[in-house]
């Protein structure tokens, strides 16, 4: 089974692209999604974010919008939330991925923000970056409701520049020519790592190595 990593900054067009893989056929998995599963009642990191986060916890939950109150109050904050959830969102993929290769499933596409932040780029046989013009991003993420420049700003700090992603990317699908054309660069991308041709670059997962195998 191939795996692909699919990250982005905010605004770039992340999950649509992602949807747009599915539609290609391949199993997606959302880094997001399974975050808010375990911030959920009953979610594994409900207890210990809880704990580390005192008043956060409502009905059995995380409140998403108290957790974010106290990590601005803490620029530390982040790094202790992050060693209890990512443990977490590791362990339910590789089980996710266990599942799939047993499906017999051919491409799976991991669909994670903080890819290379959190070193994960090793982990994946190619990454495909989406990306658009500043201009772009800034636009589609201002419209959201809500958003501010302070907080589009705080949320760019905590992830890598977009060139630097583009420069460690295998693949770069840019979003800001409209839905045809990403959709036309998505299925290159599978056609491209499903050629029993095609071998990962250096620095990437193996082909004959998967996590959990």
């Amino acid at each position: 089974m191939i795996l692909l990593g699919l990250t982005g900054s905010i605004g770039m067009g992340k999950s649509t692209t992602a949807r747009m893989f599915a539609l290609a056929g391949a199993l997606t998995w959302n880094a997001d999604d399974a975050v808010h599963a375990l911030y959920a009642p009953g979610g594994a990191a409900v207890g210990p974010v809880g704990e580390a986060f005192p008043g956060v916890v409502e009905e059995g939950a995380v409140d998403r919008a108290r957790l974010a109150e106290a990590l601005g109050r803490d620029p530390s904050a982040f790094a202790r939330l992050e060693a209890i959830v990512h443990p977490l969102v590791a362990g339910g993929r590789l089980q996710d991925l266990q599942a799939a290769r047993a499906a017999g499933v051919r491409l799976a596409v991991l669909d994670i923000p903080l890819l290379f932040e959190t070193d994960g780029d090793g982990a994946v046989h190619a990454v495909v970056v989406v990306t658009a013009p500043p201009e772009v991003q800034a636009e589609r993420v201002l419209a959201r409701p809500g958003m501010t420049r302070e907080r589009f700003d705080a949320i760019l700090a905590r992830q890598a520049p977009d060139a630097e992603k583009r420069r460690r990317a295998d693949f770069v699908i840019d979003t800001s020519r409209g839905l045809e054309a990403a959709m036309v660069q998505v299925e290159g991308i599978v056609g491209t790592v499903l050629d029993p041709a095609w071998t990962p670059a250096p620095g990437r997962l193996p082909l004959d190595d998967e996590p959990g195998q």
